[in-house]
């Protein structure tokens, strides 16, 4: 089981939802590809509130999550993903427990 994460909660402009789905797709292929610590990447949709929608992405380590994120493509695909949003933010987690 995974003990790191990184997160994303986004608020996507209303009309630009498949394009945002298939940017994060993208940068998450491209994040597995060159970054295999990345152990597994989900997007969940609120069913709730149109446009929101949740990634998370396991890590096998948070040195990794750290280099993936200074990498010099990651800009370029986090900004794709972000310019279809209101509002984004990011975190870092570390779990604490599971039941």
């Amino acid at each position: 089981m995974a003990e790191h994460y990184a997160s994303g909660n986004w608020h996507v402009k209303p009309g630009q939802e498949q394009e945002f789905v298939e940017r994060w797709t993208e940068f998450l292929q491209w994040t597995r590809k060159d970054h295999p610590a990345m152990l597994t990447a989900t997007l969940l949709r609120d069913e709730n509130t149109p446009g929101h929608y949740v990634s998370i992405a396991e890590w096998a380590d948070a040195q990794s999550r750290t280099t993936w994120k200074q990498s010099p493509n990651f800009a370029t695909h986090f900004t794709a993903c972000q310019s279809l949003c209101d509002h984004m933010t990011g975190s870092d987690y570390t779990r604490e427990v599971t039941v």
